[in-house]
Protein backbone atom coordinates (compact mmCIF):
# COMPACT_ATOMS: atom_id res chain seq x y z
CA UNK A 1 0.00 0.00 0.00
CA UNK A 2 1.15 2.95 -0.61
CA UNK A 3 2.18 5.52 1.53
CA UNK A 4 0.42 8.98 2.51
CA UNK A 5 2.51 12.46 2.40
CA UNK A 6 2.16 12.78 6.04
CA UNK A 7 3.49 9.22 6.31
CA UNK A 8 6.31 9.70 4.07
CA UNK A 9 7.28 13.07 6.24
CA UNK A 10 7.04 10.57 9.39
CA UNK A 11 9.31 8.44 7.86
CA UNK A 12 11.99 10.80 7.08
CA UNK A 13 11.47 12.52 10.06
CA UNK A 14 12.24 9.06 11.88
CA UNK A 15 15.21 8.49 9.58
CA UNK A 16 16.73 11.72 10.15
CA UNK A 17 16.20 11.06 13.85
CA UNK A 18 18.25 7.83 13.72
CA UNK A 19 20.90 9.34 11.65
CA UNK A 20 21.52 11.96 14.86
CA UNK A 21 21.17 9.08 17.21
CA UNK A 22 23.61 6.93 15.85
CA UNK A 23 25.95 10.43 15.37
CA UNK A 24 25.39 11.41 18.96
CA UNK A 25 26.86 7.49 19.82
CA UNK A 26 30.36 8.38 17.79
CA UNK A 27 30.52 11.94 19.35
CA UNK A 28 30.33 10.28 22.37
CA UNK A 29 33.18 7.40 22.02
CA UNK A 30 35.09 10.10 19.55
CA UNK A 31 34.82 13.22 22.91
CA UNK A 32 35.28 11.13 25.95
CA UNK A 33 31.62 11.83 27.10
CA UNK A 34 29.31 8.98 26.78
CA UNK A 35 25.41 9.95 25.25
CA UNK A 36 24.88 7.85 22.24
CA UNK A 37 26.66 6.93 18.91
CA UNK A 38 27.49 7.84 15.24
CA UNK A 39 26.00 7.80 11.56
CA UNK A 40 23.83 5.87 10.12
CA UNK A 41 23.82 2.41 7.71
CA UNK A 42 28.04 1.90 7.57
CA UNK A 43 29.12 4.19 10.68
CA UNK A 44 26.67 2.17 13.43
CA UNK A 45 28.80 -1.46 12.13
CA UNK A 46 32.09 0.65 12.75
CA UNK A 47 31.18 2.00 15.86
CA UNK A 48 30.38 -1.26 17.08
CA UNK A 49 32.95 -3.04 16.03
CA UNK A 50 35.09 -0.09 17.74
CA UNK A 51 33.19 -0.76 20.94
CA UNK A 52 34.13 -4.68 21.10
CA UNK A 53 38.18 -4.13 20.43
CA UNK A 54 37.62 -1.59 23.17
CA UNK A 55 35.92 -3.36 25.48
CA UNK A 56 37.37 -3.80 28.84
CA UNK A 57 36.11 -6.17 32.01
CA UNK A 58 36.88 -5.16 35.42
CA UNK A 59 37.91 -7.30 37.96
CA UNK A 60 35.36 -6.42 40.43
CA UNK A 61 32.53 -7.73 37.45
CA UNK A 62 29.71 -5.07 36.26
CA UNK A 63 28.75 -4.05 39.49
CA UNK A 64 30.14 -1.57 42.00
CA UNK A 65 30.92 -2.47 45.82
CA UNK A 66 28.94 0.48 46.78
CA UNK A 67 25.57 -0.58 44.25
CA UNK A 68 23.33 -3.97 45.65
CA UNK A 69 22.94 -4.70 41.74
CA UNK A 70 24.67 -4.15 38.59
CA UNK A 71 22.97 -1.23 36.78
CA UNK A 72 21.87 -0.65 33.35
CA UNK A 73 22.25 2.33 31.38
CA UNK A 74 18.61 1.92 29.89
CA UNK A 75 16.78 2.02 33.33
CA UNK A 76 18.99 3.43 35.90
CA UNK A 77 21.05 6.80 36.79
CA UNK A 78 24.33 5.59 36.27
CA UNK A 79 28.06 7.04 37.04
CA UNK A 80 30.87 7.33 34.85
CA UNK A 81 34.70 8.27 35.47
CA UNK A 82 36.69 9.33 32.04
CA UNK A 83 40.37 9.22 32.02
CA UNK A 84 43.34 10.49 30.30
CA UNK A 85 46.22 9.05 30.00
CA UNK A 86 49.55 9.74 29.65
CA UNK A 87 50.71 7.35 27.89
CA UNK A 88 52.90 6.38 24.86
CA UNK A 89 51.96 2.50 24.31
CA UNK A 90 48.76 0.79 23.49
CA UNK A 91 49.04 -0.85 27.27
CA UNK A 92 46.68 2.79 28.23
CA UNK A 93 49.08 2.12 31.67
CA UNK A 94 50.29 5.38 32.65
CA UNK A 95 49.32 8.08 34.95
CA UNK A 96 46.06 10.61 34.34
CA UNK A 97 46.20 13.55 32.94
CA UNK A 98 42.69 13.90 33.17
CA UNK A 99 40.03 12.65 35.15
CA UNK A 100 36.25 13.46 35.38
CA UNK A 101 33.73 12.03 36.91
CA UNK A 102 30.36 12.23 35.16
CA UNK A 103 26.77 11.56 36.49
CA UNK A 104 23.64 11.20 34.36
CA UNK A 105 20.21 11.06 35.60
CA UNK A 106 17.49 8.80 34.08
CA UNK A 107 14.59 11.22 34.70
CA UNK A 108 15.46 14.22 33.97
CA UNK A 109 18.19 12.97 31.48
CA UNK A 110 20.50 15.68 33.12
CA UNK A 111 24.79 15.42 33.19
CA UNK A 112 27.00 16.68 36.03
CA UNK A 113 30.60 17.01 35.96
CA UNK A 114 33.42 17.26 38.19
CA UNK A 115 37.42 17.57 37.09
CA UNK A 116 39.55 16.02 39.51
CA UNK A 117 42.70 17.96 39.64
CA UNK A 118 45.63 15.40 38.94
CA UNK A 119 47.80 16.50 41.93
CA UNK A 120 44.63 15.71 44.38
CA UNK A 121 46.72 14.19 47.47
CA UNK A 122 44.34 11.01 48.22
CA UNK A 123 44.18 7.81 49.91
CA UNK A 124 45.07 5.60 47.19
CA UNK A 125 42.67 2.38 47.28
CA UNK A 126 44.84 -1.10 48.13
CA UNK A 127 47.72 0.77 49.01
CA UNK A 128 46.81 2.76 52.63
CA UNK A 129 48.69 5.55 51.59
CA UNK A 130 48.51 9.31 50.87
CA UNK A 131 49.46 9.98 47.21
CA UNK A 132 48.89 11.57 44.10
CA UNK A 133 45.23 10.80 42.53
CA UNK A 134 46.71 10.61 39.42
CA UNK A 135 48.99 7.53 40.46
CA UNK A 136 46.11 5.71 41.09
CA UNK A 137 45.92 4.42 37.49
CA UNK A 138 49.70 3.59 37.28
CA UNK A 139 49.67 1.33 40.71
CA UNK A 140 46.84 -0.38 39.72
CA UNK A 141 45.12 0.57 36.50
CA UNK A 142 41.17 0.84 35.95
CA UNK A 143 39.93 -0.95 38.73
CA UNK A 144 42.42 1.09 41.52
CA UNK A 145 41.61 4.48 40.40
CA UNK A 146 37.91 3.57 40.14
CA UNK A 147 38.14 2.21 43.74
CA UNK A 148 39.79 5.16 44.69
CA UNK A 149 37.03 8.30 43.40
CA UNK A 150 34.62 5.96 44.94
CA UNK A 151 36.38 6.22 48.16
CA UNK A 152 36.68 9.58 47.35
CA UNK A 153 32.82 10.97 46.97
CA UNK A 154 31.42 7.69 48.80
CA UNK A 155 29.45 6.98 45.47
CA UNK A 156 29.92 3.96 42.77
CA UNK A 157 31.72 4.70 39.49
CA UNK A 158 29.34 2.29 37.27
CA UNK A 159 31.29 2.82 34.13
CA UNK A 160 34.46 4.16 32.59
CA UNK A 161 35.94 5.29 29.42
CA UNK A 162 39.74 5.62 29.13
CA UNK A 163 41.64 7.50 25.88
CA UNK A 164 45.32 7.62 25.38
CA UNK A 165 46.44 11.29 24.52
CA UNK A 166 47.49 10.31 20.84
CA UNK A 167 43.66 9.44 19.84
CA UNK A 168 43.20 13.32 21.61
CA UNK A 169 45.63 14.80 19.15
CA UNK A 170 45.05 12.96 16.41
CA UNK A 171 41.02 13.80 17.08
CA UNK A 172 41.10 17.62 16.94
CA UNK A 173 43.73 17.99 13.81
CA UNK A 174 41.06 15.45 12.00
CA UNK A 175 38.34 18.09 13.34
CA UNK A 176 40.18 20.87 11.51
CA UNK A 177 41.30 21.96 15.31
CA UNK A 178 39.11 23.30 17.80
CA UNK A 179 38.39 27.21 18.29
CA UNK A 180 38.92 28.27 22.23
CA UNK A 181 39.70 31.89 24.14
CA UNK A 182 42.73 31.29 25.71
CA UNK A 183 42.82 34.06 28.98
CA UNK A 184 46.68 33.98 29.07
CA UNK A 185 49.97 33.53 26.81
CA UNK A 186 52.13 30.68 27.46
CA UNK A 187 54.87 28.22 26.86
CA UNK A 188 54.41 24.59 27.16
CA UNK A 189 56.04 21.21 26.48
CA UNK A 190 55.11 19.18 23.19
CA UNK A 191 53.74 15.78 23.64
CA UNK A 192 57.49 14.56 23.27
CA UNK A 193 57.83 16.20 26.13
CA UNK A 194 60.12 19.44 24.45
CA UNK A 195 60.32 22.11 27.24
CA UNK A 196 59.14 25.66 24.98
CA UNK A 197 58.26 23.87 22.15
CA UNK A 198 54.39 25.09 22.34
CA UNK A 199 54.15 28.95 22.17
CA UNK A 200 50.00 30.27 22.57
CA UNK A 201 49.41 33.99 22.79
CA UNK A 202 46.06 35.39 24.58
CA UNK A 203 42.91 35.29 22.85
CA UNK A 204 40.21 33.62 20.44
CA UNK A 205 41.66 31.47 18.09
CA UNK A 206 41.61 27.63 16.15
CA UNK A 207 44.71 25.54 18.02
CA UNK A 208 45.69 22.14 16.88
CA UNK A 209 46.29 18.69 18.07
CA UNK A 210 49.56 19.26 19.67
CA UNK A 211 48.32 22.86 20.87
CA UNK A 212 44.99 21.72 22.25
CA UNK A 213 47.21 18.92 24.22
CA UNK A 214 49.41 21.94 25.72
CA UNK A 215 46.69 23.91 26.62
CA UNK A 216 44.62 21.19 28.92
CA UNK A 217 47.95 19.90 30.24
CA UNK A 218 49.44 23.11 30.97
CA UNK A 219 49.19 24.14 35.15
CA UNK A 220 52.37 26.34 35.91
CA UNK A 221 51.64 29.27 33.84
CA UNK A 222 48.09 29.20 35.20
CA UNK A 223 47.41 31.38 38.41
CA UNK A 224 44.38 28.86 39.45
CA UNK A 225 46.98 25.57 38.86
CA UNK A 226 44.97 22.82 38.99
CA UNK A 227 41.38 24.13 39.42
CA UNK A 228 42.39 26.59 35.64
CA UNK A 229 43.81 23.47 34.55
CA UNK A 230 40.19 21.27 35.12
CA UNK A 231 37.96 24.07 33.70
CA UNK A 232 40.44 24.40 30.75
CA UNK A 233 39.89 20.38 30.32
CA UNK A 234 36.39 20.89 30.31
CA UNK A 235 36.17 23.85 27.70
CA UNK A 236 38.11 21.75 25.31
CA UNK A 237 35.94 18.73 25.66
CA UNK A 238 33.04 21.06 24.79
CA UNK A 239 34.68 22.68 22.03
CA UNK A 240 35.43 18.75 20.66
CA UNK A 241 31.65 18.16 21.09
CA UNK A 242 30.73 21.29 19.38
CA UNK A 243 32.87 20.50 16.65
CA UNK A 244 31.95 17.09 15.98
CA UNK A 245 28.21 17.85 16.13
CA UNK A 246 27.78 20.52 13.36
CA UNK A 247 30.08 17.62 10.96
CA UNK A 248 27.86 16.17 8.71
CA UNK A 249 30.83 13.80 6.64
CA UNK A 250 30.34 10.63 6.68
CA UNK A 251 34.13 10.11 5.94
CA UNK A 252 35.71 12.52 8.46
CA UNK A 253 33.32 10.23 11.17
CA UNK A 254 35.25 7.19 9.55
CA UNK A 255 38.36 8.85 10.10
CA UNK A 256 37.91 9.51 13.67
CA UNK A 257 36.47 6.02 14.72
CA UNK A 258 39.73 5.04 13.12
CA UNK A 259 42.30 7.60 15.67
CA UNK A 260 40.70 6.13 18.73
CA UNK A 261 40.33 2.30 18.06
CA UNK A 262 43.72 1.28 19.16
CA UNK A 263 44.00 3.82 21.72
CA UNK A 264 40.05 3.36 23.59
CA UNK A 265 39.19 1.44 26.29
CA UNK A 266 36.07 1.77 28.04
CA UNK A 267 33.98 -1.11 29.64
CA UNK A 268 30.65 -0.08 28.23
CA UNK A 269 28.85 -2.76 25.32
CA UNK A 270 27.22 -0.63 22.30
CA UNK A 271 23.82 -1.77 23.86
CA UNK A 272 24.33 0.57 26.63
CA UNK A 273 25.86 3.16 24.54
CA UNK A 274 22.76 3.21 22.44
CA UNK A 275 20.63 3.58 25.52
CA UNK A 276 22.08 6.65 26.10
CA UNK A 277 20.75 8.81 23.44
CA UNK A 278 18.05 10.61 25.61
CA UNK A 279 21.21 12.41 27.02
CA UNK A 280 22.30 13.91 23.60
CA UNK A 281 19.79 17.24 24.30
CA UNK A 282 21.90 17.53 27.60
CA UNK A 283 24.93 17.97 25.74
CA UNK A 284 25.23 21.57 25.67
CA UNK A 285 23.85 22.23 29.25
CA UNK A 286 26.12 20.05 31.19
CA UNK A 287 26.59 21.15 34.78
CA UNK A 288 29.94 21.28 35.52
CA UNK A 289 31.56 21.69 39.12
CA UNK A 290 35.22 21.91 40.62
CA UNK A 291 36.58 20.24 43.84
CA UNK A 292 37.77 23.59 46.31
CA UNK A 293 41.53 23.28 47.95
CA UNK A 294 44.87 24.60 48.77
CA UNK A 295 48.36 24.50 47.23
CA UNK A 296 50.82 22.26 49.52
CA UNK A 297 54.07 20.84 49.71
CA UNK A 298 54.92 17.98 51.77
CA UNK A 299 58.66 16.46 51.92
CA UNK A 300 59.56 18.38 48.93
CA UNK A 301 56.78 17.47 47.04
CA UNK A 302 53.51 19.62 45.57
CA UNK A 303 50.25 18.18 46.09
CA UNK A 304 46.53 19.78 46.05
CA UNK A 305 44.71 19.57 49.43
CA UNK A 306 41.29 19.21 48.85
CA UNK A 307 38.93 20.60 51.63
CA UNK A 308 36.85 18.56 52.87
CA UNK A 309 33.54 20.93 52.47
CA UNK A 310 34.05 20.92 49.11
CA UNK A 311 34.69 17.04 48.96
CA UNK A 312 31.05 16.84 50.94
CA UNK A 313 29.33 19.44 48.67
CA UNK A 314 30.30 17.77 45.82
CA UNK A 315 29.28 14.01 47.33
CA UNK A 316 25.90 14.67 48.34
CA UNK A 317 25.10 17.15 44.79
CA UNK A 318 26.36 13.23 43.16
CA UNK A 319 24.37 11.44 45.25
CA UNK A 320 21.18 13.50 45.07
CA UNK A 321 21.54 13.32 40.76
CA UNK A 322 22.09 9.67 41.18
CA UNK A 323 19.22 9.24 43.38
CA UNK A 324 20.81 7.61 45.95
CA UNK A 325 20.12 8.39 49.79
Amino acid sequence: MALTRNQIKKEKRRKSGLYKFFKTISLLIITLLVIGGAAFGYLVIKAADVTSSAQQDLERGDRSEKRDMAVNPSRDSISVLFLGVDDRTESLRGRTDAMILATFNKDDHTIKMVSIPRDSRVEIAGRNKMDKINHAHAFGGVDTAISTVESLFDIPVDYFVKLNFDAFMEIINELGGVELDVKFSFTEMDSNDKKGAIKINKGLQTLNGEEALAYVRMRKADPRGDLGRGERQQEVIKAIIEKTASMSSITKYDNLLDSIEKHLAMNFTFQNIVSLHKYGRSINNIETMQLDGENSTISGVYYYKLKEESIKEISTTLKNHLGIN
